[in-house]
């Protein structure tokens, strides 16, 4: 049976979310009808809203989502009814990278998960008034109390853990994490620099924390935000409002270079001085997105010192494995996400947005 839901909807670009009573699909055979209980706010929600991405609206959006399941589709064997599940990405299951352990890097992941706003056969999950709405967001646009979300989204957690203190390890700290963990994977005494400490970039400090990299540098404009990144396990900060990076960056680094940078500001300014602060052989990834068609000039000389810039999605994450190995840090205390959060009830979400924007709040949390 369909669902009568209500749901945050974007009516065109630029708009404010808006309450509106929607209706869900019924299960197709590889998804789940989920209730949800919090979902993560992101500036990738904020950018598709904003019109910046040819995703259809009005359209329903939020990709980082944490419920319980309550009807599975026929196929369904992951989850069962009851089960408490955070909501990530969805991917094709089938294709070479997913089959390969990178389901970030599917053949079809920018229409199953960016830019399709329906099925992979076209269907549409979410309706309002008989009209088709853009959704099946990231495999499940949870802006709204009810998601059908498909199975390959979903990531069965352990229920003691509070859903809305694991939110956003579906999209903005698994992306950060993984920008350490699976990309730059730091070697004893190397040297991590985080360009940008927002959510992502302040998830990335929490992870160079638990390897042994022996300095980790967060850069930002933002003192308060430095001193929280102080507080997560940087080892030094940089405040590029009044200090030059490249000086700054070779006085920590003895002359010699970082081993590893997160780019996570989507500047491409910011992103070339990353490129040359590297040390030879070190490695650069890029996890912050300008607007499409955006380039960045390199010195190319600059390079030849085994310099690599590696682009990144979502972490590079298997989210069945990564996903419950983030909620057991939580769990434990050793990845502080609470300190990243600012809960909102669902219906406040356009002070959440204003919040995120203003910098007030780092990971805003609507709750249902």
């Amino acid at each position: 049976m369909p669902t009568t839901t209500r749901a945050a909807v974007v009516e065109s670009g630029g708009a404010p979310f808006t309450l509106s009573d929607v209706v869900l699909d019924e299960p197709g055979p590889h998804e789940a009808l989920v209730r949800m209980v919090a979902t993560g706010l992101c500036h990738t929600d904020l950018g598709v809203a904003s019109g910046g991405l040819p995703f259809p609206l009005p359209g329903v959006l939020g990709h980082e989502g944490a419920g319980v399941v309550e009807a599975v589709g026929s196929a369904v064997t992951g989850v069962t009814p009851g089960d408490h599940v955070l909501l990530s990405f969805t991917s094709c299951g089938d294709c070479r990278n997913c089959r390969g352990g990178h389901p970030a890097y599917c053949a079809t992941w920018l229409p199953l998960n960016l830019l399709g706003g329906s099925r992979a056969d076209g269907t549409s999950t979410i309706s309002r008034g008989g009209q088709a709405l853009g959704g099946h967001f990231f495999g499940q646009s949870s802006f709204a109390e009810r998601a059908l979300a498909d199975e390959r989204s979903l990531v069965k957690v352990d229920p003691d853990v509070p859903l809305e203190s694991i939110a956003p390890l579906g999209c903005g700290v698994q992306t950060g994490v993984g920008a350490v963990w699976n990309v730059l994977k730091p070697d004893t005494g190397s040297t991590v620099v985080v360009l940008g400490a927002g959510a992502v970039g302040l998830s990335a400090v929490m992870a160079a924390a638990l390897t042994p990299a022996t300095r980790i540098v967060a850069v930002d404009r933002v003192s308060e935000r430095l001193s929280l990144a102080t507080e997560l396990g940087a080892t030094h900060t940089v405040d590029t409002s009044g200090t030059a990076l490249a000086p700054a960056l070779a006085e920590i680094t003895g002359g010699r270079g970082a081993d590893g940078v997160v780019e996570t500001t989507g500047n491409v300014g910011v992103l070339r001085q990353g490129v040359d602060a590297l040390a030879a052989r070190g490695t650069l990834v890029v996890v912050g997105a300008p607007p499409f068609g955006t380039e960045v000039a390199l010195d190319v000389n600059g390079l030849l010192g085994g310099k690599r810039i590696v682009g990144l999605t979502l972490g590079d994450s298997e989210t069945q494995t990564m996903i419950p190995a983030l909620v057991r840090l939580v769990k434990d205390g050793r990845l502080p996400l609470h300190r990243l959060i600012g809960t909102y009830p669902f219906g406040d979400i356009d002070r959440a947005v204003q919040d995120m924007r203003s910098g007030k709040t780092i990971k805003p949390v609507l709750m249902f």
